[in-house]
C-alpha cells in the first residue's frame, strides 16, 4: 500500500459547496478502490502565479491518501475529465508529515503574530 500527498485546484468561480461536493466524489472513488483518506486540508482560494485555463485564482485542497496506486490513478483520471478541476498533483511519499502542512502552519504563524501585536482580525480587514 502506497502513501500519497495529493493537491488539486478548483476553478475560482465555483462555490465552497461545489468544492466540498467534488471532495466527497473523489473520496468516494478512493474508498471504492480500497484507499483511505487520512487527512484533508482546505487551503481556501489563492492567487495563481500564472493563468491556468483562464483562471487567476483557485480553491486549493490537500489530501493524505493511503492505498493502492490503482485507486489514486482512477481518481486522477476522473479529475482530468472534470471541468471544474484546473490542475492536480500527486506525490508518493515514504511517510506522512506530522501536524499541519506548511501552508496551514504559515497561516497559524501569521494569525499568532497579529494577536501578539494587538491586532484583531476586524481591524485588519
Amino acid at each position: 500500500m502506497g502513501l500519497y500527498e495529493h493537491t488539486f485546484l478548483v476553478r475560482q468561480d465555483a462555490t465552497q459547496a461545489q468544492v466540498d461536493a467534488l471532495l466527497e466524489q473523489f473520496t468516494g472513488v478512493l474508498v471504492a478502490g480500497g484507499a483511505k483518506v487520512e487527512r484533508v486540508e482546505s487551503w481556501g482560494i489563492k492567487s495563481l502565479t500564472f493563468r491556468m485555463k483562464k483562471n487567476r485564482k483557485a480553491f486549493f485542497t490537500f489530501m493524505h491518501i493511503a492505498g493502492p496506486h490503482s485507486a489514486v490513478a482512477e481518481m486522477e483520471r476522473q479529475m482530468s475529465i472534470n471541468e471544474d478541476v484546473i490542475r492536480c498533483l500527486t506525490i508518493a511519499v515514504e511517510k506522512f508529515e506530522e501536524g499541519p502542512s506548511a501552508m496551514m502552519r504559515r497561516r497559524d504563524d501569521r494569525d499568532r503574530r497579529r494577536e501578539e501585536e494587538g491586532f484583531s482580525m476586524d481591524e485588519v480587514i
